[in-house]
């Protein structure tokens, strides 16, 4: 009954037996198609210009297409045209001045642009290229792309007057932009964002933005991402959190302009509560015209505060939440606040740069009035806002705590395991639960968090604030967040996050069959795409590991880490031939790459042989495809 009412209601969509044969049709032959190129990037961090310049780019994606198609040309220029293509607002400034070079300019750069057009477009269907086009000039490229389509000579001067009408009516130049976005958009086909837009970085409403103008994407959280997801959904320890660290990278005054925040309160507390600590100053940013005298005093003030608050909370949720077992966080309570030391693992530490005077020593975790006070103010003005609403939902509808995708399975931080390798549990509301079935867990306590975001200390909030910084969260993937030693002890050995054993284990292919299996993937080519922890390239590290089975593409963009990889961090494209790893430079500035004329990524296969060429019908969106066939053939049946 349930089944005549869904073929009623389908029937009603394509009223006749040819429009349901049509689409048929349609669909068999785009099974047929080779699959899209997709890009999967993560560990983004704010760094808005390192990560727009990946996507403009495709990754030198569209470096490789040209050099493809214009092996023969002069490589200065096959650069500038790239250049062009990511960036043609800039570029076509740098156009030839004189009125005749530019009018041959634009029509040698016009066929060019279609030229490659048409070769991207080889591999979409002709309804899908002619949707990527601007609407105003969809008659034109379409035109264009079929002159070297089907090579008609005697058309040659109809197809050249549409040029020359262009150039001399002045739409050259938005035809040639319209051109370049188009080819961006057909280079990339679908991104993977494999978590951590934010924190370290002044650019994550920037970077929010940019993402959920993509044309297709989607995102695996990361447990920075979470921390922002834990903040917005009402808890305050994730809230303390997240400023602590937007004021020391410092870009706490843009992330209070991005979201419009009330912080006021905040300044007001931190000046009447609070004096200079140099080991509380902002790290200073190369492009910061904002930390003269009186902005250094004050931020380092509320650095200050924010830190205490932040430790005060956390105490809170590891008491009223014994099940996290993490009692050996519970900082605060562990300070001899007379002697200033703390025992940690029966051993006393030295304290340094104190600023604990808002702290009782007999309720050490209890905020007092004016911090509690001023963290519902940030909370309510962080909730109220339109735009962090926005980022906020589309995490939601974009994000999950994994992804199996094209027979690939992608996550942020790790599977946790046991020291022997097999899947470490964790306990939550009573059951065990490890694996598959642990990430599904998180998940679901993450969406009921986000959507009450009225209740601020329910286990949902709680949760996603110990997938920040738990040692069986699959985001976090250590044993401890140590924070507090960093800042107050200056014995180093106190310092190490001891890492899951999964980091150990990932190397081994037989780890990596373990993993994909619990998630249902027995394919021989299917592999693990992770991010979370940067590869130290300069130390010999490679980010192939497991035979191939695992790639771990953290984007190393975030300029606290480049010291340590030796470069920007890891890419991966997969087109219909298969994978290639994409190595990225420190991205300096856009001006210096446009006068440089060329890109800062390099690209090569990691595999040495190419596996036979994928089709739709061999992807996530084929099995889609397959299912909508079988129940249009159900349909003709039930038509006829």
């Amino acid at each position: 009954m349930q089944e005549n009412k869904y073929l009623s209601l389908l029937a009603e969509k394509y009223e006749t037996n040819d429009k349901v044969a049509s689409e048929l049709i349609n669909l068999e032959a785009i099974l047929n198609l080779p699959k899209g190129t997709e890009l999967y990037i993560s560990d983004i961090h704010a760094e808005y210009k390192a990560f727009n310049h990946i996507i403009r780019t495709g990754a030198g994606n569209i470096k490789e297409k040209i050099d493809t198609i214009f092996w023969d040309e002069d490589p200065e220029e096959m650069d500038r045209l790239a250049m062009l293509i990511a960036y043609p607002t800039d570029m076509l400034q740098r156009k030839p001045k004189d009125l005749e070079a530019s009018n041959d300019w634009s029509s040698q750069t016009i066929h060019r642009l279609i030229k490659l057009l048409r070769f991207l477009g080889t591999k979409y269907s002709r309804s899908k290229v002619r949707k990527a086009v601007n609407e105003d000039f969809r008659y034109f490229t379409e035109e264009l792309m079929l002159s070297l389509e089907t090579n008609q000579s005697e058309k040659a001067d109809y197809y050249q007057q549409i040029i020359k009408r262009l150039i001399e009516l002045n739409q050259a130049d938005k035809f040639i932009r319209s051109l370049c976005m188009t080819i961006q958009q057909l280079t990339v086909d679908h991104l993977h964002v494999v978590g951590d837009v934010f924190d370290r970085g002044a650019g994550a409403d920037k970077v929010m933005d940019r993402l959920i103008q993509f044309h297709n994407v989607d995102f695996q959280w990361g447990n920075h991402d979470v921390l922002w997801m834990g903040a917005y959904a009402g808890n305050m320890a994730s809230l303390a959190t997240l400023l602590r660290i937007a004021v020391k990278y410092n870009y706490l005054y843009e992330l209070e302009t991005a979201y419009s925040l009330n912080l006021r309160p905040l300044f007001l507390f931190a000046e009447e509560h609070y004096e200079l600590n140099s080991a509380f100053k902002p790290t200073a940013r190369p492009d910061d015209d904002l930390l003269g005298v009186e902005n250094q005093a004050r931020l380092t003030k509320v650095h200050q505060a924010l830190t205490v608050i932040q430790f005060k909370l956390e105490g809170q949720i590891i008491a009223r939440r014994p099940e996290f077992e993490m009692g050996e966080r519970n900082l605060l309570e562990k300070i001899d606040y007379k002697h200033k030391t703390i025992n940690l693992n029966d051993k006393d530490y030295p304290l340094e740069n104190t600023c604990f005077q808002t702290v009782s020593q007999y309720h050490p975790n209890e905020l007092t009035e004016s911090e509690a006070y001023v963290m519902a103010a940030i909370l309510s003005s962080l909730q109220k806002s339109e735009k962090f609403q926005r980022h906020m939902q589309f995490l939601v509808e974009k994000g999950s705590a994994y992804l199996v995708y094209n027979r690939h399975l992608l996550y942020h931080g790790c599977i946790p395991l046991k020291k022997d390798g097999t899947f470490l549990s964790m306990s939550i509301g009573g059951t065990l639960y490890s694996g598959r079935a642990l990430l599904d867990k998180f998940e679901e306590h993450i969406r009921r968090g986000i959507r009450h975001t009225e209740i601020y200390d329910d286990y949902s909030t709680d949760l996603m604030w110990y997938a920040w910084a738990g040692k069986c969260s699959p985001l976090f993937g250590r044993s401890s967040m140590t924070t507090f030693e960093r800042y107050f002890i200056s014995d180093k050995t106190t310092h190490k996050e001891g890492e899951n054993p999964y980091f150990a284990y990932r190397e081994k292919p037989e780890i990596m069959d373990m993993i994909l299996a619990e998630f249902g993937l027995n394919d021989s080519q299917s592999v693990v795409i992770n991010g979370h922890t940067p590869v130290k390239v300069a130390s010999g590290e490679s980010p192939i590991k497991a035979n191939g089975k695992l790639m771990v593409i953290d984007g190393g963009m975030s300029k606290a880490y480049q010291k340590t990889t030796g470069i920007a961090g890891y890419s991966l494209l997969n087109d219909s031939y298969g994978f290639k790893i994409v190595t990225h430079a420190p991205f300096t500035s856009i001006e210096e790459i446009l006068a440089k004329g060329k890109g800062n990524e390099s690209l090569k296969y990691f595999l040495e042989e190419k596996p036979k060429r994928r089709l739709i019908k061999d992807t996530t969106i084929g099995d889609k495809l397959r299912a909508d066939i079988a129940d249009l053939t159900e349909l003709i049946d039930y038509m006829s």
